[in-house]
């Protein structure tokens, strides 16, 4: 189930969590009793959430947990610290074993198979839901563990924190060290439960009418592309589509997941901060799903050497940094040339941000750059194959003209489309003004503003709604991953 279904939000959200509350209610009188209690109710739940994916893969996935926390019981012990070295580095060669396994395994086979003939063969293979996500959690876990940032969980700990349904299918990422602190006294006040309900209705409004809306119009322009063909102005118009789609789904995704993740008492990290108001692409990359670059930064790049070891090595660095983040988002030639193009942009600006030229050019016009840069990599993104890529490219470059085009690009740009279009572009860019968060401000000190504010996001949460039962497209592009 996804978080914009019907099942979620009338069936298994409100269930959860008024039998969580009833828990901790029962046990207000025993902190212990009660934190246990909420944390049983909290993995029994996040294991359904889990099997409603694939029931077949539930043993599979307790196995796979209970091997992290023994792992993590091992790295532990005092007696055994001269081995913890080789034990977390065979826990992470079988963590990324299990990962390539499943993602990358038969992609590697075809790879072979087109150059020599090969001695492994193609499996049907049905990836675990969350599998990415699920290895970065494993990763912290035990890297975390090792180098003594935080103490070994119970078993329960390492449960809820492998499984804990608002994080697991597509992040944010939370390192064990931030997730261990809030497992025990969790409290949530009053401010924290409007706090955690205002998310959910940003994150399903981002969500069901932007990110769905653009997602079913990028259809519709797909099938004329395969079909009859589409004019210059329609290919722009959908690469333009795609980027606030990708945007809006994967923010309001994360959105959702902080709200829920608060209702439950824990505070997570932003994933997401304005990045379409980046002057650069090292700036975006800030920006952009925050908790992915904060983990490739502390696990990664770090243990690289960073920048530590002078100029050539941190740009050597850097775009390993990125070939991993392209090669991460999927099986495909597609996603490597991806990372290489962001890598490439990070590798090229931090070449060239110290020199006269480059801090002279207008603030406007790298911000223009940056998001033609931008624009253009979410369409290699897009596409499965690099053909598919470079033949959407001849359209919008104009290299390659259609013929007895059924329809042009005021069919699909309708005027509806064309305000949320507008409506995307204020909220990933004129949010982020000064001004902006001055309004917001007033908003949470006046009882006025605060009252306007929630009939507002309630009524954008009620059209939400009416919306998704309404809709046939709904699912998240980030669960692919």
């Amino acid at each position: 189930m996804n978080f914009t279904s019907i099942v979620f939000l009338f069936f298994f959200f409100p269930f959860t969590l008024f039998l969580y509350y009833g828990a901790r209610l029962l046990g207000k009188a025993h902190t212990a009793i009660r934190d246990t209690a909420g944390k049983l109710l909290l993995i029994f739940f996040s294991l359904l959430f889990f099997a409603w994916a694939d029931s077949r893969l539930l043993l599979w996935f307790a196995a796979y947990m209970l091997l992290v926390y023994l792992a993590g019981v091992l790295l532990s012990c005092t007696g055994i610290q001269k081995y913890c070295r080789g034990i977390h580095l065979l826990g992470i060669v079988l963590l990324v074993g299990i990962l390539f396994f499943y993602k990358y395994y038969n992609f590697t086979v075809e790879l072979l198979t087109q150059t020599k003939d090969s001695a492994f063969s193609l499996q049907n293979l049905t990836a675990p839901a969350g599998i990415s996500f699920l290895t970065f959690s494993a990763i912290s876990y035990l890297t975390d563990v090792k180098r003594r940032e935080a103490p070994a969980g119970t078993v329960l700990d390492v449960l809820l924190y492998l499984s804990f349904f608002p994080k697991f299918l597509s992040g944010p990422i939370v390192p064990w060290k931030d997730f261990a602190g809030q497992l025990e006294g969790r409290k949530v006040s009053d401010e924290t439960f409007l706090y955690g309900i205002n998310r959910i209705m940003i994150g399903f409004s981002k969500k069901v009418l932007l990110a769905d809306t653009f997602g079913q119009v990028i259809s519709d322009i797909s099938l004329q592309i395969s079909g009859n063909g589409i004019d210059c102005l329609t290919s722009w118009g959908c690469a333009f589509l795609y980027m606030m789609q990708i945007y809006y789904d994967f923010a309001g995704y994360s959105d959702i997941a902080i709200g829920l993740s608060a209702l439950f008492g824990f505070r997570f990290q932003e994933n997401f901060h304005f990045p379409y108001i980046s002057q650069s692409i090292t700036e975006f990359w800030r920006r952009w799903h925050i908790s992915l670059g904060a983990f490739f930064r502390k696990y990664i790049y770090i243990p690289l050497g960073g920048n530590r070891r002078g100029f050539a090595r941190t740009l050597v660095n850097l775009g390993i940094v990125f070939v991993i983040t392209g090669i991460w988002h999927g099986a495909g030639l597609n996603f490597f040339w991806w990372g290489v193009f962001n890598g490439a942009c990070v590798i090229l600006e931090r070449c060239i941000r110290g020199k006269t030229f480059y801090q002279k050019i207008p603030a406007v016009v790298k911000w223009l750059l940056t998001m033609l840069a931008v624009l253009f990599s979410w369409q290699l993104f897009r596409f499965g194959t690099i053909k598919e890529f470079t033949d959407f490219l001849d359209l919008m470059t104009g290299a390659v003209t259609c013929e007895n085009i059924t329809y042009s690009w005021s069919y699909f740009f309708t005027w509806k489309i064309r305000i949320y279009l507008l409506a995307a572009g204020v909220g990933a860019v004129v949010l982020a003004l000064p001004f902006t968060e001055k309004i917001i401000q007033w908003t949470n000190r006046k009882k006025t503003g605060l009252i306007l504010k929630e009939l507002v996001l309630f009524a954008l949460m009620a059209w939400s709604v009416i919306t998704m039962v309404n809709s046939t497209y709904s699912p998240f592009l980030y669960f692919q991953y």
